[in-house]
């Protein structure tokens, strides 16, 4: 496949994931709201309570997927078929030792964790424990379905994952509403529907997968080299994993101890904020890392870094259209979903959304590009360790009587530091040129901004009428940015992409 089609397809992948991620942020959303609506705040609590234990296992699920991605797309860019039917059928019996050892842990210490230290009102211990179960059950099918899902997204089949995306938000919002009806327990029910949902999912994506891809037909696959050459990969990830685990919860509990559950709330609201764009960045991601490992694994390093180059320029603009309307309006948005807004949780949001914007401008590409080398050791070292900064600086600042607001200003400090780290680990080993990178993207990228953002920022310092402020800030961002974003920001085949998709799309 040439250069030229790689880029079609992804640029159309990008558009499929893009216009997935909104629609199921949005349901997601709505959906969130219907099922606290159902439960009532306490259960609701305790349902985020009781999947938050898993959470502290989910690491190593995702380093063993990362692991499994790094190893699969390889062996598919190098075109090795048979390596390639090994490396899945591994991958699938590596899985398997996982999915135990989340069990034995989730059945040990985390059923301890639960019932002795979790804080959940004594007569809704025995369907929190009802509700734990098939939490880990669904931890365990999920860490299962992973080689399948690294096929898909491998194979680039992201027109498969949009739309099964789309489908999965679809059930979860019925289940939202099947609630209203719930013959039993609400709590109870819940938890069965959500995991009645995520086997159907997990059917369909082994269906597809057995039927496009013949290297996904799981025949027993031994070796100790490959098999140890794998682990040490994912060891080295789910170091990276436990230190962003423990960043946050620590940051959590600090926020506790010195500003108490109001600053916990409005920790919550942030995070689920970020976690929200962070799902459309890493969907916008997947679009490109595929093409990433595989040029790496064809020695196509030019490549390799074109791809850098226009996966820091794309980013830039779609997470711009959505994020910068929201931050200047981040009052009107929170009251609007949540109507009662925790002190703090604005700013917070705000912050932490800026910070996200360019981190992934910056750096969004490099960490995957690194790990395509696979020589991430000293990497995942350094990055752990500026990550677990979060939690000293939060600390220091709190002892020092700073006010909650340190928290995502800390994140900033600690990000730029691992920006600067993501980039001289990237010069050194794929080669990338940081004044290329300067020069190629981020210069059409400030004149975006300079041009789109002084605007709507002088109306969010003098319009204080929300609604006002809401059309006012978004009518003119969009005025300024879109065209900006067409003419300055978009490479002359990617303008042709555009305009037959909305022809296309017009037509009908």
């Amino acid at each position: 496949m040439t250069p030229s089609e790689n880029n079609r397809r992804i640029a159309k992948n990008t558009l499929f994931l893009y216009f997935r991620s909104i629609l199921t942020l949005g349901v997601g959303l709505y959906t969130s709201r219907e099922v606290l609506a159902q439960l009532g705040v306490s259960d609701f609590g305790v349902y985020n309570v009781v999947g938050g234990v898993i959470v502290l296992f989910s690491f190593i699920q995702n380093a063993m997927g990362s692991a499994t991605s790094r190893f699969f797309t390889f062996d598919l860019g190098k075109g090795d078929f048979e390596q390639l039917k090994k490396t899945f059928s591994l991958s699938v019996i590596i899985h398997i030792f996982t999915a135990l050892l989340i069990l034995i842990l989730g059945e040990t210490a985390g059923l301890w964790f639960l019932n002795t230290r979790l804080v959940i009102p004594t007569e809704r211990m025995e369907a929190a424990n009802f509700v734990y179960q098939f939490t880990i059950f669904t931890a365990c099918v999920g860490i299962l379905q992973v080689p399948y899902m690294v096929a898909i997204t491998a194979h680039e089949r992201m027109k498969v994952f949009a739309y099964a995306g789309i489908a999965d938000a679809v059930f979860k919002l019925s289940v939202a509403i099947a609630l209203g009806f719930a013959p039993f327990d609400k709590l109870k029910f819940y938890s069965i529907l959500l995991f009645g949902v995520y086997i159907v999912m997990v059917v369909f994506y082994r269906i597809y997968c057995y039927k496009n891809f013949s290297e996904t037909h799981f025949k027993w696959f031994w070796d100790k080299k490959m098999f140890l050459e794998r682990m040490g990969f994912g060891g080295w990830t789910t170091l990276g994993g436990i230190s962003v685990v423990a960043a946050l919860q620590g940051v959590n509990m600090l926020l506790n101890v010195f500003h108490g559950v109001i600053a916990n709330a409005a920790y919550g609201i942030m995070t689920q904020v970020n976690n929200a764009v962070t799902q459309l960045s890493s969907n916008l991601m997947a679009a490109f890392n595929p093409q990433v490992i595989k040029s790496y694994a064809k020695n196509d390093i030019e490549y390799l870094h074109s791809l850098i180059f226009r996966f820091s320029r794309i980013s830039f603009l779609l997470l711009s259209l959505f994020i910068v309307p929201i931050v200047l309006n981040m009052d009107f948005v929170l009251h609007l979903w949540l109507k009662e807004v925790p002190d703090f949780a604005v700013v917070f949001c705000q912050i932490r959304l800026i910070d996200h914007l360019f981190a992934y401008t910056l750096s969004g590409l490099l960490a995957p590009a690194i790990s395509a080398s696979g020589k991430i050791k000293y990497f995942t070292i350094l990055d752990s360790i500026l990550v677990l900064m979060n939690f000293v600086l939060c600390y220091i600042f709190f002892q020092l009587g700073f006010s909650p607001v340190a928290v995502p200003i800390v994140y900033i400090i600690t990000n730029i530091a691992r920006i600067i780290a993501i980039n001289l680990f990237a010069k050194r080993l794929i080669h990338l040129s940081i004044r290329n990178f300067c020069k190629k993207t981020l210069s059409c990228l400030f004149i975006i901004a300079l041009i789109s953002f002084p605007l709507p920022a002088w109306l969010y310092f003098n319009i204080n009428n929300s609604i006002n402020l809401f059309f006012a800030s978004t009518l003119s961002f969009l005025f300024l940015f879109l065209p900006s974003a067409y003419f300055l920001g978009l490479a002359n085949n990617e303008r042709i992409l555009l305009k037959d998709k909305i022809k296309s799309l017009t037509a009908k």
